[in-house]
C-alpha cells in the first residue's frame, strides 16, 4: 500500500537516492530541502529536476530552523514515516564552522521530534554516522560499543541526535530509529567527499592529497546498499525491547520504541584501495602527495551489520571496485554537461 512519507534533506546525495527508491515502490513522497551552498547548489538543483518528473513527488523549500514553518508542513501533510537526513555534514568543516552543527543538526533534529511528536508520526528514521565510534578501536564496531568518547563536532551532535530520540521515544512513545552511515559513495555524491575529489583531480591530471600515506582504512558503502536498508527498515518502526536491563543495559535498544542500527559495506579497506580503484576506472594514474593525518579523523571504521541483516534480511554487498567504476561512469557524463 502506497504511504506518505516525508523525507528531509531531500535534494542531498541520500536523500535523492532514498526518495527515487521510495517513489519506484509507490508511495507518496514530500521532500523538504533549504538548497543551502556547503557544496554547490546546482548539484542538488539537478537531483531535484530528476525527482520532480515524478507524479507522487512533492518539493518543499523549508529551513528546519523555522520551527513554525516545521510544525505548519507536518500539520498539512501528516506523514506516516519521517526520514530525517537533513543536517550539517563533514568532519573537518565542523573544525572551522562549528555553530553551523549546532545550528543544523541539534536544533534541526530539536524542531524534527518536536514536530512528529505533536502529529503522532508513526515512525522517525533519522541519520547517524558511523563517526560516533571515535576513539573506540575494536574492529568491527556494534551498535552495543560505548560511544561516549567522539573526535569532533559533527561526531558529538550525532550522538546528541541518538540521545534525543530516545527521549523522545522514552516520554512519548515515538518511534524512533537511528542508522549509522558508514562512508557512503556513489552517483549524485558529494563533492566533499575524498572519492569525488580524488575523481575530479585525477581525470584533470591535478595532485591528490592523501592522508596517512592512504592508510587510513574506512568502510566504504554504495549508496543502493545503504537505500535499500532505509526503504526495509521504513516498513519496521522498533518496538520496546522487553529484555531490556538496566544492570546490563543494551545501547541499541531500550524499553521504549527505540532502535539503532549500523549500515555499512562490513569490507573496510585503505584509501589507497580507493585511489586504485579509481585509477583503475579512469585509466589514469593518480599524482599523490601524502599529507598527516588531520583533527577529527579516526584511523578505521568497519561497520558490524548483524543486527541489520537480521531485522531486514539484507546486508551491503557491493565491491568498491564496482561502485567506483558506477560513480566514474556517472561523473565523466554529468561533468561533461
Amino acid at each position: 500500500m502506497s504511504r506518505k512519507i516525508l523525507v528531509s534533506g531531500a535534494a542531498g546525495f541520500i536523500g535523492y537516492h532514498l526518495c527515487e527508491r521510495l517513489l519506484k515502490q509507490g508511495d507518496e513522497v514530500v521532500g523538504l530541502d533549504n538548497l543551502n551552498d556547503y557544496y554547490d547548489p546546482k548539484l542538488k538543483e539537478a537531483r531535484l529536476g530528476l525527482l520532480k518528473r515524478k507524479r507522487t513527488f512533492r518539493f518543499v523549500r523549508a529551513d528546519l530552523g523555522d520551527r513554525t514553518g516545521v510544525e505548519k508542513l507536518w500539520k498539512e501533510v501528516r506523514p506516516e514515516v519521517v526520514v530525517h537526513l537533513a543536517a550539517q555534514a563533514g568532519v573537518r568543516y565542523s573544525l572551522t564552522h562549528p555553530h553551523a552543527y549546532s545550528r543544523s543538526n541539534l536544533e534541526g533534529m530539536m524542531d524534527v521530534l518536536e514536530a512528529c511528536r505533536a502529529e503522532k508520526t508513526g515512525h522517525l528514521i533519522f541519520a547517524s554516522s558511523s563517526s560516533v565510534y571515535g576513539l573506540n578501536q575494536k574492529m568491527p564496531f556494534t551498535e552495543r560499543d560505548n560511544v561516549d568518547h567522539p573526535v569532533s563536532l559533527y561526531a558529538a551532535t550525532k550522538k546528541a541526535n541518538e540521545l534525543m530520540a530516545h527521549c523522545y521515544a522514552h516520554l512519548y512513545g515515538l518511534p524512533c530509529t537511528g542508522l549509522r552511515f558508514f562512508t557512503v559513495y556513489g552517483p549524485w555524491g558529494r563533492p566533499d567527499m575524498a572519492y569525488y575529489r580524488f575523481t575530479q583531480s585525477i581525470l584533470a591530471g591535478k595532485e591528490i592529497e592523501l592522508f596517512g600515506e592512504g592508510k587510513l582504512k574506512r568502510d566504504f558503502t554504495y549508496v543502493d546498499d545503504i537505500v535499500e536498508g532505509v526503504a526495509r527498515l521504513t516498513e519496521q518502526p522498533p518496538q520496546g525491547n522487553p529484555k531490556w536491563n538496566g544492570l546490563r543495559p543494551d545501547p541499541a535498544t531500550s524499553p521504549a520504541p527505540y532502535r539503532i542500527y549500523n549500515i555499512g559495506n562490513n569490507r573496510p579497506v585503505e584509501v589507497i584501495r580507493l585511489v586504485q580503484a579509481i585509477e583503475a576506472a579512469t585509466g589514469k594514474k593518480a599524482r599523490i602527495v601524502s599529507k598527516p593525518i588531520p583533527p577529527g579523523d579516526v584511523v578505521a571504521t568497519a561497520a558490524d551489520v548483524s543486527d541489520l541483516e537480521k531485522a531486514v534480511g539484507f546486508r551491503p554487498d557491493t565491491p568498491l571496485e564496482k561502485g567506483v567504476k558506477k560513480f566514474v561512469e556517472w561523473y565523466r557524463g554529468f561533468a561533461a554537461v
